[in-house]
């Protein structure tokens, strides 16, 4: 499942810290956090405390079981908020993106604009929709064609309309839009109903390996005799021709025909169109020629930019298509798939290369035309090859076996079958490319979110245990309590640590190249910046506790002190925690008002522990002054501080290393 590498990322952070018991001091347990609400477990380390009935020892185990279950708690919003069905967290990592051209790249939203006849009349025809409104005229003349008026342009409008299963009620298609747009040309010719003559007996469906489909009806006006009609590609049509039709007389097809037939052909599909043959005749291998119908199909609106910026950020974008070469490369340049240079080859082009040579051909080349679903199998297991990440789109149910051999399957969820839905990782709700990129986006940010969230977590963790352990190594008295350990953990670190899972996704996330799908989340720099953390918050507090124990008597104002130093050194740490790379007022002091809302609760929570009577007896507090909370929060404002300025560091070493390369290329 696309899902599961990052989330098996979060649950070895959590086991291997989960094992690893720090000291024992004591082994009688009369707190056992476990038992505390589900909202704790969800967000907090375990922390096992232990009370001996004759000392005061404590007893301290951390292990951080939070990872596995906030990777689930930080997607779940997500998915709704994109269009997105399931699992798009591993897109963070997915450098290849195979894409259909039909209703992903394009908007499926099919117009019939030019004819070419058999005997070399070109038409143009307006109107958009599926109202009919339009109409069809000869050029250069700009006459007006309708029904049969013309009986070449005739003919062909009539063989789209009776080789077609798509239905027009109203404004509504029901059927494939491809079909419609041929149904739509036939209304403006006042041959919309041309099937009604016709007596379908028998039809052979479109299979994207035959490329045609025909249908055998009996005419039930003239002779009843019975004739085919056949559309699809052009080269796959004219293998079935042996003549062509001249103004209503059938003569024999030429090469030279063929010829000029196949340059309107490549001429159509270089303006981008989608290039239908049509044919009829009474034998299958013995049909007439017609003509050739150019569809437009626009690329969706945002695909061009899309494309554009996941290029950029390292993420590859092939394009996958049955249309004839000139029609790939015309939508390609028009995305802006070439970047430069657009490279081509065929699904027959695929079936001849060694599969040694396949890996290193496929990643070169930016569209795939003429395929098929044996050829998407292909070119996502000679991706995998070369240790790409691949998401696949498809749709038909001859895709499934590709979809479920991508690292990320991409399912339609309009046009998509059930069967392709089933076999996919993801469903595309509103079948856009668009939306893939977001969901890039989306990943991206939700991976570095669980970065600040573990940073948070472990170096909060940390810092309470090795507080404990160097107080006893150095023969100190208990810096915290019981009670205060536990309000630190439950109270202090939920809300914070939640709302860093809610951190807006960075404009510059998808800017980023694609992540190691083997990259650990507690990489080394991660560690480094915890461990800092960690060590400048101990250092803190222990200045703290043994600054209000001069005589070596602890009271409840040394703990006090200490307790409220190291909860503030919790807020300014999980500011610093918001971003692992840019400094606050990069990322915008106040764009997360859940952060905000939890630290100034946190921070409630924390005076009225200390100012209320009845709580001051239960955590054994005392009133503290202004000056005293100054103190503190000044000093407890380094760990932000620091944490900053290694930001700012970083920042300037990646700009003078950017600046050197880009001297280097010049």
């Amino acid at each position: 499942m696309s899902g599961i590498p990052l989330y098996l990322h979060a649950c070895k952070v959590g086991l291997s810290l989960d094992h690893r018991p720090v000291f024992s001091l004591f082994p009688t347990p009369l707190v056992n956090t476990t038992h505390l609400p589900m909202l704790y477990l969800w967000c907090q380390p375990h922390v096992y405390v232990y009370i001996s009935t004759h000392s005061q020892g404590l007893n301290v185990r951390g292990g951080s079981q939070g990872p596995p279950p906030v990777a689930s708690h930080f997607v779940s919003p997500c998915i709704t908020a994109t269009h997105v069905s399931v699992f798009f967290l591993v897109t963070g990592c997915c450098n290849v993106i195979c894409s259909d051209k039909t209703g992903t790249l394009t908007a499926n939203e099919m117009t019939a604009t030019k004819l070419v006849t058999s005997d070399g009349l070109h038409a143009e025809v307006t109107g958009v929709g599926y109202d009919g409104k339009g109409s069809v005229h000869l050029l250069p003349s700009n006459d007006e064609v309708r029904e049969f008026t013309n009986v070449s342009v005739g003919k062909l409008v009539e063989a789209g309309c009776v080789a077609n299963n798509a239905i027009i009620r109203g404004d509504k298609l029901m059927g494939q839009p491809t079909e419609g747009a041929l149904l739509v040309l036939g209304m403006k010719m006042g041959l919309g109903n041309a099937s009604e003559n016709y007596i379908r007996k028998k039809e052979i469906p479109f299979s994207s390996e035959q490329r045609w489909m025909a249908v055998k009806c009996m005419d039930t006006l003239e002779s009843q005799e019975e004739v085919y009609f056949m559309k699809g590609a052009y080269e796959e049509v004219i293998q079935c021709c042996t003549s062509y039709n001249s103004g209503g007389i059938s003569m024999p097809l030429t090469p030279q025909q063929k010829s000029l037939y196949l340059q309107e052909e490549k001429n159509m599909g270089s303006q981008g169109l989608r290039v239908l043959a049509l044919a009829s005749g009474a034998e299958l291998g013995k049909l007439m020629f017609l003509g050739l119908i150019g569809i437009i199909d626009p690329p969706r609106s945002g695909v061009s930019e899309a494309v554009q910026i996941l290029l950029d950020s390292g993420v590859a974008v092939k394009m996958i298509t049955g249309d004839a070469l000139e029609t790939a490369q015309a939508i390609g340049r028009n995305i802006g798939l070439s970047n430069g240079h657009l490279k081509a080859i065929s699904g027959e082009e695929l079936d001849r290369l060694d599969e040694s040579a396949l890996p290193s051909v496929v990643t070169k080349v930016s569209v795939f035309y003429r395929t098929s679903p044996k050829h998407k199998l292909k070119i996502i297991k000679a991706l995998q090859r070369t240790g790409a990440i691949v998401g696949m789109t498809g749709d038909g149910v001859n895709d499934a076996v590709a979809l479920k051999s991508a690292d990320i399957g991409v399912a339609m969820g309009k046009t998509g079958t059930d069967v392709s839905k089933e076999a996919a990782d993801m469903i595309l709700v509103d079948d856009d490319f668009s939306t893939i990129m977001n969901a890039i986006e989306e990943g991206k940010g939700i991976f570095y979110n669980i970065k600040n969230f573990v940073r948070f977590q472990l170096s909060t963790s940390i810092s309470a245990l090795s507080l404990i352990t160097l107080s006893t190594i150095m023969n100190l008295p208990n810096p915290l309590n019981a009670m205060q350990i536990l309000w630190i953990n439950i109270i202090m670190d939920g809300p914070p640590a939640q709302s860093l899972g809610v951190e807006p996704v960075d404009k510059d996330a998808i800017k980023q190249p694609p992540r190691n799908a083997k990259e650990a989340i507690l990489s080394k720099a991660l560690l480094l910046k915890i461990l800092l953390s960690a060590a400048i918050i101990i250092s803190g507090t222990l200045f703290v506790f043994w600054k209000e124990i001069p005589d070596g008597k602890v009271t409840p104002r040394t703990t006090t002190m200490t307790f409220t130093c190291f909860v503030f050194f919790d807020m300014f740490n999980a500011l610093a925690c918001r971003s692992l790379n840019k400094t606050i007022f990069e990322i915008g002091i106040f764009k997360n008002r859940m952060f905000w809302l939890s630290v100034i609760g946190s921070i409630l929570g924390q005076m009225a522990v200390i100012y209320i009577p009845p709580l001051q007896k239960v955590f054994l507090t005392q009133n503290l002054h202004a000056l005293d909370l100054l103190f503190l929060t000044g000093l407890a404002s380094s760990v932000f501080v620091v944490s900053e300025l290694i930001k700012f560091c970083e920042q300037c070493c990646c700009r003078k290393k950017t600046v050197k390369v880009l001297e280097e290329e010049i």
